[in-house]
């Protein structure tokens, strides 16, 4: 038999690729910036974690949970630094 696997552990295997993480920041801004700020937070953990992305994004790692916590509202910059730190761009389309 099989050992089960954490469905986290996959997810964060599965965010760790640039694509992959960017489709399933797409699908998730779709469902409202709760969920949106949720997986961002999970493509952050699963590419470094918290204290990487902060360094590279130019903010520290306490403003960084704030801003990506429930209640976060992070800015235009901040959200183009986190994002642009973990190897994204903010993209539109046509609806």
């Amino acid at each position: 038999m099989k050992a089960a696997v954490k469905f986290e552990h996959v997810l964060k295997d599965h965010l760790s690729d640039p694509d992959q993480a960017a489709k399933y920041l797409t699908a998730c801004y779709e469902e409202g910036s709760d969920v949106f700020l949720q997986a961002l937070r999970d493509v952050v953990e699963a590419q470094g974690g918290m204290t990487r992305a902060g360094r590279l994004a130019g903010l520290n790692r306490e403003s960084l949970y704030r801003q990506l916590s429930r209640r976060g509202n992070p800015s235009l910059a901040s959200l183009n630094a986190i994002l642009s730190a973990l190897g994204l761009k903010l993209r539109f389309a046509a609806g």
